[in-house]
């Protein structure tokens, strides 16, 4: 019997709880082990949503939809009912990275800013770009709607920029993707992530980028085969460790689907009404708090 694809994150956190090595961190006290990976299939329009607890996929996909406009102002955010930039985006928070010139709910050249105009000159007053940047998302689809140079190994897009980390009111964490195809229109990502928070982090950011993998795939006339996830710093909070606890019991359910249900040409005019997802089944929500 194949072992359900949830079974490796689960795993994870045990090999951590069980063999980790405790840390103090810049934000408090940590579990943690270096290097990991997983791999998920998107075949079938497969979205891999964890099933242990419940994930908040509309807010994880706002996000989503948010960084490919690259937008950085948390007020867009804020007005969709996301909060999950709230607290890196406060006066107090601000005020620790030097950057209380901020106008308030910016939060700097972060995911989205990079995605689409890497290296621009950031407006601190309005979060757009003040010179040209790279869209690096752009040339990607570019690229991979050309059936001769959709095969390239060089689509890669990266949020890291070190020109740029002290102006962010965060450095990314998931830092670099590649996309490939394979058998002509098998569309896969491989994602880096430098630095990963098992209970919260971790869970969106893959069925993040698996979202940002069949949007493109969508959007370039290829299918979403799989989401390859390398992980760097693999951690637990102390005050997660409980409730991972709870959850690594628990029985994975089938992961759902998804349907995009209108026809986008350009990927920055998604709407979160666009994509459908069927038959999400989970275990309970469990509460844990972030970690700032």
């Amino acid at each position: 019997m194949v072992e359900h694809e949830e079974m490796q994150y689960l795993n994870l956190i045990k090999n951590i709880l069980a063999n980790g090595y405790t840390e103090d961190g810049r934000n408090g006290e940590t579990i943690s082990l270096f290097g990991a990976s997983m791999r998920f299939s998107l075949k079938n329009n497969t979205i891999p949503i964890f099933t242990t607890k419940k994930i908040a996929w509309k807010t994880c996909l706002k996000e989503l939809l948010w960084f490919i406009k690259g937008e950085t102002d948390n007020n867009i955010l804020n007005k969709q009912n996301v909060h999950i930039w709230d607290d890196n985006s406060s006066k107090e928070f601000m005020n620790t990275r030097g950057l209380n010139n901020y106008n308030n709910g910016l939060l700097g050249p972060i995911y989205g800013f990079q995605w689409r105009h890497f290296n621009a000159e950031y407006d601190r007053n309005t979060g757009k770009p003040l010179t040209q940047g790279i869209d690096q998302l752009g040339q990607i689809i570019e690229s991979l709607k050309n059936v001769d140079t959709r095969n390239s190994r060089r689509l890669i897009m990266t949020a890291w920029n070190p020109c740029q980390i002290n102006e962010m009111a965060l450095p990314p964490c998931h830092v670099l993707c590649q996309f490939n195809v394979h058998n002509g229109n098998q569309l896969s990502c491989c994602l880096y992530q430098r630095s990963g928070d098992m209970g919260l982090g971790v869970p969106f950011n893959i069925a993040s980028y698996s979202f940002l993998t069949h949007l493109i795939a969508h959007i370039c006339g290829l299918e979403a085969f799989e989401l390859v996830y390398f992980l760097g710093n693999a951690h637990i909070y102390s005050n997660h460790i409980e409730k991972l606890k709870e959850q690594i019991i628990r029985e994975p359910l089938t992961f759902p689907t998804l349907s995009i249900i209108n026809c986008r040409e350009n990927i920055n005019n998604f709407l979160i009404s666009d994509i459908e997802v069927y038959d999400y089944n989970c275990h309970k929500h469990i509460k844990m708090d972030m970690v700032v």
